[in-house]
């Protein structure tokens, strides 16, 4: 069984409430909407602050958790939902190991934060996860590079519940823009890309095989 993530995590920081940019953040949201691959937009923590139709409907059948739903915290959903591998194609290796190496770096610059205290917390209360995070990790990247805990333009398998996709790759954009930079947010879209279907048996992936299974130790 996966690990639960456990404990309350800390409340997102609020968002800001002049007229402002309650009126830009509607519009946002109105554009976010228009766009026909799933979108979402998250803070430094991963909280998630906005989605869209197509990034619900990605990930519609996933199952509730109390802490690590898809759009509540995108990186507690990749590291802790036992569904997580059901969506996420490859999920150890193109999903797990770049997101905890993006949020090592971001605990590097900003390890004072609450939010990712919270979840470094978790990682270390996992005994799999937390061998992947200090022995794993370091052996990962000095085999594949630093750039691998770069999100923006990293194709990565998904497992799409739309038919029409199925078995498919995304290519992640990263993008901002100056008013969402100054709340600490930025807009993921995974832009679906066509890909050679595959035996409809091989496409989910156990509930089981969510959880990182294997560690290389460091050398």
């Amino acid at each position: 069984m996966a690990y639960q993530a456990g404990g309350q995590r800390p409340a997102p920081r609020p968002v800001p409430e002049t007229p402002e940019a309650q009126a830009y953040l509607q519009d946002y949201a109105a554009l976010l909407e228009a766009a026909p691959f799933p979108s979402l937009v998250v803070d430094h923590c991963w909280d998630v602050r906005l989605t869209n139709s197509a990034f619900r409907t990605l990930f519609q059948d996933v199952e509730p958790h109390p802490t690590a739903l898809p759009v509540d915290n995108f990186l507690r959903f990749v590291l802790f939902h036992p569904d997580a591998a059901t969506v996420l194609g490859d999920h150890e290796s193109s999903w797990c190991l770049p997101m905890l190496a993006h949020f090592a770096k971001t605990v590097e610059r900003r390890g004072h934060d609450h939010g990712l205290q919270a979840i470094r917390r978790d990682i270390a209360q996992d005994p799999i996860m937390e061998a992947a995070y200090r022995h794993g990790l370091p052996h990962w990247l000095r085999a594949v590079g630093e750039q691998a805990a770069e999100h923006d333009g990293a194709v990565r398998p998904l497992l799409h519940p739309d038919p029409r996709w199925g078995a498919t790759d995304c290519r992640i954009v990263v993008e901002t823009t100056g008013t969402l930079r100054d709340m600490d947010w930025v807009r993921l879209t995974l832009v679906l890309r066509e890909a050679p279907r595959v035996p409809t048996g091989a496409r989910r992936a156990r509930r089981a095989a969510s959880h990182l299974r294997v560690v290389p130790a460091a050398d």
